[in-house]
């Protein structure tokens, strides 16, 4: 019983750990004047109501990802799945081995009349630490890299001028590491993925790791999330 008990102990240390070390490094950030400018309303006499758009984007555990960017106004729909490899139809499995190249995603279907690209590239880089090269925290390997993948020309140039900007202004004390690569294709991850936080919430990760995320998401986005 002594062990036993001794092993509970080590594993919530660890999964602690892993929620202070992977948590979004938003203190400078927020501050800055790159994410200010990306996180503004932006004006897009183009975008006509109803209009929906595909984001797709790489944070970690897409648990994680997921969580936050399903209280966003504007977005429709959030898909974890997996991207960036070369097999094709991976399983949870393969991808936890980070030798088929996929990278945890999340594919965020939104209406850019409320909400832009640039305010879901703010909520990316807030959703988790960018300047983690190849993990989020405990969560080691390829499959957790920070990734974006733009689905047109235009999100590529914004991605790569928010990078350059952020890294300019030294919005954060380590370098960006966010790659920018191809848009697909993007697999859809197996169904108990979908919406794991909300009908997983007693799950250990999900409390100690999820939870916190999410919270300090929310605080950040407080006048953006859905009623």
């Amino acid at each position: 019983m002594i062990l036993k008990n001794y092993f509970i102990a080590i594993t919530l240390l660890l999964l602690t750990f892993a929620t202070v070390s992977c948590g979004q490094n938003t203190g400078s950030l927020i501050q800055s004047n790159t994410f200010k400018k990306m996180n503004e309303p932006q004006q897009n006499p183009d975008a006509q109501p109803k209009q929906i758009d595909t984001a797709i984007f790489a944070a970690g555990c897409f648990w994680c990802v997921e969580g936050q960017f399903q209280y966003l106004e504007g977005v429709q729909g959030v898909k974890s799945g997996y991207i960036g490899g070369t097999l094709a139809n991976p399983t949870y499995e393969q991808v936890c081995t980070g030798l088929t190249g996929h990278a945890e995603a999340v594919r965020v279907i939104y209406d850019p009349s409320v909400v832009s690209y640039d305010e879901l590239l703010a909520a990316f880089f807030v959703s988790h630490d960018p300047t983690q090269l190849n993990r989020q925290g405990n969560d080691i390997g390829t499959q957790y890299r920070s990734a974006i993948f733009p689905q047109n020309e235009s999100q590529k140039e914004k991605a790569q001028y928010y990078i350059a900007q952020l890294n300019k202004e030294q919005a954060y004390t380590h370098p960006v590491v966010t790659t920018i690569e191809g848009k697909g294709p993007f697999y859809d991850a197996e169904a108990y993925h979908d919406d794991y936080f909300n009908r997983n919430p007693e799950n250990s990760y999900c409390q100690l790791v999820v939870k916190p995320k999410i919270e300090k998401f929310k605080k950040v986005f407080a006048n953006k999330l859905k009623h």
